[in-house]
């Protein structure tokens, strides 16, 4: 070790050789740390920042992390699992689950320490998903436990203490239907192709194997006559035509999947590989994760989802909710327990603000009487000495009308440092894009009460009719208006500190919410970047209703602000990955590197089009017709 290098860089550099060692990749595999970590892209791993005084706990579930990356690497073909993917939603869920699973035995049957890697990272990963309180088959899902028990078979290891309860819920159901069938997979564990092939029994047995499509059953047939030629087809133009349409679908659903590797420990789901898929003209309906059927309803998000009553929803002035007194001592208790962190968050603040305000003076005019003298034209005095001299101006270049909703997820998990940042943090970009002329709106989503409120007793009253829908009543906060300046707001964030205000969090409507809001606003650009740390969760709701109810809805909106509105959606995830949700988002481990991933992702949002940006199709008649103008310039 160098007498310079720290412990941190240290352990930095040996965890990148022992990654490119496991991934079989020692040359051509580039490891690297970033806020965006983990995340696995072609070529490339990221990894999270390790803390500058790591204990063995956080370097073990690290090296975990990093191990199940290269692991994937070295022991699965992406082309072969997007072949033998069952297109039924469910049915995916558990696929992708027991994958990983698969991929992560073989490392862990050959090494203990990466066993013991694994491990870690496998605890933390359901810690942060709050699986300790899935103890009921209502909201413990199906493919957490499967994926469990099938790593117990192929490692002899137990499932994690916090997930026993989850697995418990599942596993009589599970072995009397299918673990006669779940026993046979160590014996093809180390063969993905026959591994999947085995793994459609037990999908028949849970009651999901028909979600399997056409074109799977006919590789089946394909591999077991041979080399026999194909059945002759009665019209061979119209073949010719099928298979024309199913090749690009099929390349491209493999190419996105390549992207979208990131920290898949239990609950493995690739949003990417149809996400693009579904901007295609040969797509077929139903083809994202967790939707149960066809979509057909583009335009309405709301389709397949209900409210068994919105009397008791309020929305919130933050003011509203506590005593002046009470919120003035609330930032004070904020500020002094953010104090190390203001001068680290104040600094990224300050460099966002350079960035923009570089971007809006970055126009000049040439040739003028007065101004700034321009030297680079000095040259035509020793040319023609009778030539007048030249002078320049900067050109104020402001932005395009601009609004930006900072979408804060008040839930009970967000307590403690998480919640703390998240209010700083936006306090600080409040007042930095107020400063470079960008309006700025924080908004705050939770509920009124924990397992259901007066919503619950409602449908109890009515004496429990089935699928109600969402139960439990939403409280929705107003932190600060686009209009009203930081200033008058300031003292608002402070609410966030207050006993009893997080309770759980239902994400689809909070975003619809959220999202209405900016539509309402004149301003030509509008922004919203939404900051999380999980997936939504309501007890009464899932209790009523399939264990994916809300999730699937959250999907269905996002999708649908992602392809059908004029708002861009960005989202950023606090020890959650909502990469598998989002097309633009970003996953932390740590709540201290979220000044930093605001400040970058904001800058990048204001960043000039790219030329994906470009050619993606029009969201509305307004971009159309800005289109129309760039392309005339």
């Amino acid at each position: 070790m160098s007498s310079k290098e720290t412990p941190a860089e240290l352990f930095k550099r040996s965890l990148a050789q022992t990654t490119r060692a496991l991934a079989g990749a020692e040359e051509e595999l580039e490891v690297t740390y970033g806020a965006e970590g983990p995340r696995l892209s072609p070529g490339k791993i990221v990894l999270p920042h390790p803390p500058r005084v790591i204990s063995d706990p956080e370097a073990e579930r690290i090296r975990g992390q990093a191990d199940a990356m290269a692991l994937r690497l070295a022991h699965h073909d992406e082309r072969e699992h997007s072949r033998m993917r069952p297109q039924g939603a469910e049915a995916r869920l558990v696929f992708d689950a027991v994958e990983e699973m698969r991929i992560q035995s073989l490392g862990a049957n050959a090494l203990k320490g990466v066993s013991n890697n694994l491990s870690a990272a496998l605890t933390d990963s359901l810690e942060r998903r709050g699986a300790a309180r899935m103890n009921d088959r209502a909201v413990a899902p199906l493919a957490d436990a499967v994926a469990l028990m099938v790593r117990e078979r192929l490692t002899g290891l137990k499932p994690p203490a916090n997930a026993k309860a989850l697995v418990e819920s599942w596993r009589k159901d599970i072995e009397r239907d299918a673990g006669a069938d779940l026993d046979k997979l160590a014996a093809v564990a180390d063969n993905q192709h026959d591994f999947a092939l085995a793994f459609r029994s037990v999908l028949n047995d849970l009651g999901i194997g028909d979600e399997f499509g056409v074109e799977q059953t006919n590789d089946d047939d394909n591999e077991a006559s041979g080399n026999e030629p194909p059945p002759p087809q009665s019209d061979n133009s119209e073949g010719k035509d099928e298979q024309d349409e199913e090749a690009p679908a099929e390349m491209e659903m493999i190419e996105g999947d390549v992207d979208t590797e990131t920290d898949r420990t239990v609950s493995i789901e690739t949003d990417m590989d149809t996400d693009g898929q579904e901007e295609s003209e040969q797509d077929e309906p139903g083809e994202k994760p967790m939707r149960p059927k066809p979509r057909n309803e583009p335009d309405d998000p709301n389709a397949n989802y209900k409210v068994f009553t919105r009397a008791f929803d309020e929305v919130k002035q933050a003011e509203d909710l506590c005593p002046a007194e009470e919120l003035a001592r609330l930032r004070n208790y904020l500020d002094q327990q953010l104090k190390p962190l203001q001068s680290v968050v104040g600094r990224l603040a300050n460099r966002l603000q350079r960035r923009l305000m570089a971007k809006q003076n970055r126009a000049w005019s040439f040739d003028l009487e007065e101004g700034l003298l321009d030297t680079a034209r000095l040259t035509r005095i020793i040319t023609d000495p009778m030539a007048a001299l030249s002078f320049k101006q900067e050109e104020d270049m402001p932005f395009k009308d601009t609004v930006v909703t900072l979408l804060l997820d008040n839930s009970g998990s967000m307590r403690g440092r998480p919640i703390m940042v998240a209010a700083l943090c936006a306090d600080i970009l409040a007042r930095t894009l107020e400063r470079c002329g960008v309006k700025v709106e924080i908004l705050g989503f939770t509920t009124i009460a924990w397992k259901g409120g007066s919503s619950k007793d409602a449908w109890l009253k009515a004496d429990r009719p089935p699928q109600p829908g969402r139960l439990n009543d939403l409280r929705h906060v107003i932190y600060k208006g686009a209009d009203s300046p930081w200033r008058r707001a300031r003292r608002n964030l402070g609410l966030m500190m207050r006993e009893g205000l997080l309770k759980e969090n239902i994400d689809g409507e909070a975003l619809m919410w959220a999202h209405g809001r900016l539509l309402e606003r004149p301003e030509q650009r509008r922004l919203l970047m939404v900051i999380s740390d999980g997936a939504p969760v309501d007890d009464s709701t899932l209790s009523a209703n399939p264990g994916n109810y809300l999730e699937r809805h959250l999907r269905n909106v996002i999708h649908w602000i992602e392809t059908r509105s004029p708002v861009e959606l960005i989202a950023i995830g606090i020890g959650h990955d909502v990469t598998r949700y989002y097309k633009r988002a970003v996953t932390i481990t740590d709540a201290e590197q979220l000044g930093g991933v605001m400040t970058e992702k904001l800058a990048e949002l204001f960043d000039e089009p790219t030329t994906e940006d470009l050619n993606r199709a029009p969201r509305s008649p307004r971009e159309l017709k800005q289109r129309a103008q760039q392309a005339a310039l």
